[in-house]
């Protein structure tokens, strides 16, 4: 860009005492160079670099009137450097007053104005980074791709057993009759001989029985499901627990298996404590009690769906079975629906084993709870 002089613009009025700016520019008329460059040049003051000079408007008004404006101080905004530093051609003064804007001093505020081009060194100046960069960044920050949810029963379309056409409506049947299943949680009130305690030892021994027979896991939890809701309706005698244990377990393989202990195994188990006539007595008292009502559901059935919407390996399988049988014991657990119970020890299974929190979209979906439901 090349230096504007008087001959070109008649009208442009020159102050009297800014004799230090024509001398500068009297200077490098015919040598163009840097912007750096130019700036050791000047006498007591070090390099200068191209950024934005904010100046108070109260002291540019000052300056621009006293007529006392340093040239290497001029207020330069970053659309005015830009111009300077993306083209080299010839402006007139109609043109450029123009594009500049109000706050930008024009050629006329300080009399001969010196253009001076960068575009060979623009590469070394320090400029600042564009702001349609920054607010890329912060974009692509805030984007959160969302977790899709994997279709669990897809491999199974082949298999006759897996149900797929109905499986989603077996388990909306499930969770909608699971709260009757439930017992009170404070039904060992009502229990005048028999307290939680002896409950858990009862328990923890049918899971000795249980493995000892090789019995299904639906068969456990079965058991304790009707020794639960049989001890919430009638009352029991101290002694006659260990029958009630061992009559439910008969009635969960009558219903669960396929090849059912004998009367005989269970007394042999018990240590011949009880009398084949008192079996089958408890027996027809349970069913009676219960109403045949024996297929509700239990934590087994959320257990194997929900491990299945975790994609378990068999590490996992073992420990969330091992905290679901934990909590059969726990007295206190009977507050919690089984469906809630089996997908906490899944959570807690998950969390133990790879050491930080993990619950997927695909198992909030399938199981209908949220980590902070689980926690």
């Amino acid at each position: 860009m090349e230096r504007i002089s008087d001959e070109n613009n008649p009208n442009l009025t020159k102050p009297t005492n800014f004799q230090g700016c024509r001398k500068f520019g009297q200077e490098i008329k015919h040598n163009r160079r840097a912007l750096s460059v130019i700036n050791h040049n000047l006498v007591g003051a070090k390099a200068y670099p191209c950024v934005v000079n904010k100046r108070g408007l109260s002291q540019r008004n000052e300056c621009i009137e006293n007529k006392q404006l340093d040239p290497v101080h001029r207020p330069i905004t970053r659309k005015f450097a830009a111009q300077i530093s993306s083209t080299s051609q010839r402006h007139c003064p109609e043109q450029e007053t123009k594009k500049l804007k109000p706050s930008v001093p024009s050629s006329n505020e300080f009399g001969d104005c010196i253009f001076i081009d960068v575009e060979e060194n623009k590469t070394s100046l320090d400029q600042p980074v564009p702001m349609f960069l920054e607010e890329t960044e912060v974009e692509m920050e805030d984007i959160i791709i969302e977790e899709p949810i994997v279709d669990i029963d897809g491999c199974d379309t082949k298999n006759p057993l897996a149900v797929v056409e109905y499986v989603e409506d077996l388990h909306a049947y499930y969770k909608n009759m699971e709260k009757f299943s439930c017992v009170s949680p404070n039904y060992m009130d009502q229990q005048s001989d028999v307290n939680e305690k002896m409950r858990a030892i009862l328990i923890d021994w049918l899971i000795e029985v249980h493995d000892k027979f090789d019995l299904m896991g639906e068969t456990l939890f079965l058991t304790v499901n009707l020794i639960d809701r049989f001890l919430s309706q009638q009352t029991v005698m101290r002694k006659k627990l260990q029958l009630v244990g061992l009559v439910a377990m008969l009635l969960a393989c009558k219903y669960e298996e396929v090849s059912v202990p004998i009367v005989g195994d269970l007394i042999l188990i018990s240590d011949k404590a009880y009398s084949r006539k008192e079996v089958l007595e408890m027996e027809r008292l349970m069913l009676n009690t219960l109403q045949f009502n024996m297929s509700f559901p239990t934590p087994y059935v959320f257990m194997k769906r929900f491990l299945k919407a975790a994609q378990s390996d068999k590490k996992l399988e073992l420990l969330s079975f091992f905290l679901i049988e934990l909590a059969l014991v726990e007295y206190e657990m009977l507050k919690f629906q089984p469906s809630l119970l089996a997908a906490a020890a899944i959570y807690t299974a998950q969390c133990s084993l790879n050491g930080y929190k993990q619950w997927s979209k695909t198992c909030e979906w399938h199981s209908s709870y949220t980590e902070d439901q689980l926690l």
